[in-house]
């Protein structure tokens, strides 16, 4: 674990955050932040083209819905949203159902891998049309997919993006990584299931803090799974929701921290046993 953390191959240097912590709020400090936007033109111009791709993927595939149901779509903001688009997609989701899946996965995958807010939307509208069986592994699969491909386009270009908007939140996560490297899956196990730190963050900082990529994935399609549950079997009552909100209430959250907890047990119980 000590080569990992050496000096020389510290993969977020101190004076890079320093320089940017000592940031002020002013709108001169802000004009100076935004000068020195981290991304090479090089950098935009492959994110762009990644970005290009999808979006040419998902449009071939609305084009190719009936202009009547086409007319219909739009990403939902609000509850109330999500009701009335549930209620226009219901019998295209009946009529077409792997034309509707595909389009379902396309838009998600891309939502998740671009940071588009949004998501757990698509989880309640999985939910509502597809039952909890279908709608978790849909969203499981999904999250996974839009995780990974997030995980790969941040290994490509995201080191100087992350450093610049959350310097301090990813020195914390660095050292946190690195004192647990012998129980790592543990541990983003531990993230993923609890709402300790957002999934946007981990699924951006990872590559960059030298996560590996199996453990990212193992502990991204495990992890997800009890809250994609509590959010699909959600949808099924969606006429009930009154805003987001409401599915995590204490009650929820002390279930998702209980079972984090028991994820990481193995590394505090072998800590234990080391001291002792």
């Amino acid at each position: 674990m000590h080569s990992v953390m050496a000096p020389t191959r510290n993969l977020i240097r101190d004076e890079e955050l320093g320089t940017i912590s000592d940031e002020d709020d002013s709108p001169s400090g802000k004009r100076s932040k935004l000068d020195r936007f981290p991304i090479s033109r090089w950098e935009l111009a492959v994110s762009l083209g990644v970005f290009l791709v999808f979006s040419s993927g998902l449009f071939c595939i609305y084009i190719t819905m009936p202009a009547a149901e086409l007319g219909k779509l739009n990403l939902p903001r609000s509850i109330s949203d999500l009701r009335l688009l549930k209620d226009n997609l219901a019998n295209y989701a009946n009529e077409y159902p792997a034309q509707f899946v595909l389009g379902y996965c396309a838009t998600y995958i891309f939502m998740q891998t671009f940071m588009i807010p949004g998501t757990i939307f698509m989880s309640l509208l999985a939910g509502a049309l597809f039952g909890v069986v279908k709608g978790v592994v849909l969203v499981v699969f999904n999250a996974t997919a839009g995780a990974t491909s997030c995980f790969f386009l941040s290994k490509l270009i995201g080191r100087p993006l992350i450093t610049w908007l959350w310097p301090e939140k990813l020195r914390f996560f660095q050292a946190e990584i690195g004192k647990r490297r012998d129980k790592l899956l543990n541990y983003m196990l531990f993230l993923r299931i609890t709402p300790t730190l957002p999934n946007l963050f981990i699924n951006l900082a990872s590559p960059i803090v030298d996560v590996p990529f199996h453990v990212f994935f193992l502990a991204t399609l495990v992890g997800l799974i009890p809250a994609a549950y509590i959010t699909v079997r959600a949808g099924l009552a969606i006429g009930d929701l009154k805003s987001v909100k409401d599915l995590y209430d204490f009650k929820t959250l002390s279930v998702l921290f209980l079972i984090g907890f028991i994820s990481i047990l193995p590394t505090i119980l072998k800590r234990k046993k080391i001291y002792e």
